[in-house]
């Protein structure tokens, strides 16, 4: 019987998308993890650019040993949506700024292999963040390429995304620079959609209690004027 697949060739290289490896280490580094991811998709929305969790980033074409899973990477000057993987190669960009969510048990492949990795390929900010505070003194460290080399960001800022970074618990919060407005997590959009349609059922029935008085006041004065013929 002959087959109807393409045949393999020698030269075909086969590129994981997963290894089986749990997502996170514990619930709260996957829910930060989660709630960064979905807060910067919705701030980028519309741009010409993408946000992936925990997938894989190859970063040398025939070499598929040769990867990483960064917990959350921004690239800008790609389609957006998502991707199985994530090859530089194809895409033709380098994320602009990656987060890992670290751990005592990740500390020195956060710190030492991903850092070192990160700043040779060009990513231009590298932020690592605490949520349990196990090792990093304010939870969150960032990095900024600078003459090739990182150095500590200082400013608590994010130069590519145009954000200002706070902890909030376990969380990272995120601030627009030109606003000073907060990204609004995904309860907290949730909560502020009640309480802004909560306030429209209100102003609506507010409305209809004014065009009734209104009215009364009308029919009042119809009254008037024909008790006065």
């Amino acid at each position: 019987m002959t087959s109807l697949l393409p045949a393999a060739t020698p030269t075909e290289i086969f590129y994981p998308s997963s290894d089986g490896e749990p997502v996170a280490e514990t619930y709260v580094h996957l829910y930060a993890m989660l709630v960064t991811l979905e807060v910067l998709r919705q701030y980028l929305e519309g741009q010409q650019a993408t946000v992936l969790a925990n997938q894989f980033m190859y970063y040398a074409q025939g070499y598929p040993k040769l990867r990483v899973a960064p917990d959350v990477m921004v690239i800008f000057g790609v389609a957006p949506g998502g991707r199985d993987n994530y090859k530089i190669w194809e895409e033709g960009q380098v994320p602009s700024v990656i987060f890992e969510m670290t751990s005592k048990g990740t500390q020195a492949q956060d710190q030492v292999f991903k850092r070192t990795l990160y700043e040779q390929l060009g990513v231009r900010e590298y932020w690592l963040f605490d949520p349990r505070g196990e090792w990093i003194d304010g939870q969150l460290q960032g990095y900024r390429l600078h003459n090739d080399t990182y150095e500590p960001i200082t400013d608590g800022r994010s130069d590519p995304l145009k954000l200002r970074l706070e902890i909030d618990g376990q969380l990272i919060a995120f601030y627009r620079e030109d606003t000073g407005e907060k990204l609004l997590i995904p309860g907290e959009l949730a909560q502020a959609l009640r309480t802004e349609a909560q306030a429209r059922q209100d102003a609506e029935a507010r409305a209809q209690e004014l065009e009734a008085e209104v009215e009364s006041l009308r029919s009042r004065l119809r009254e008037l004027g024909a008790e006065e013929g």
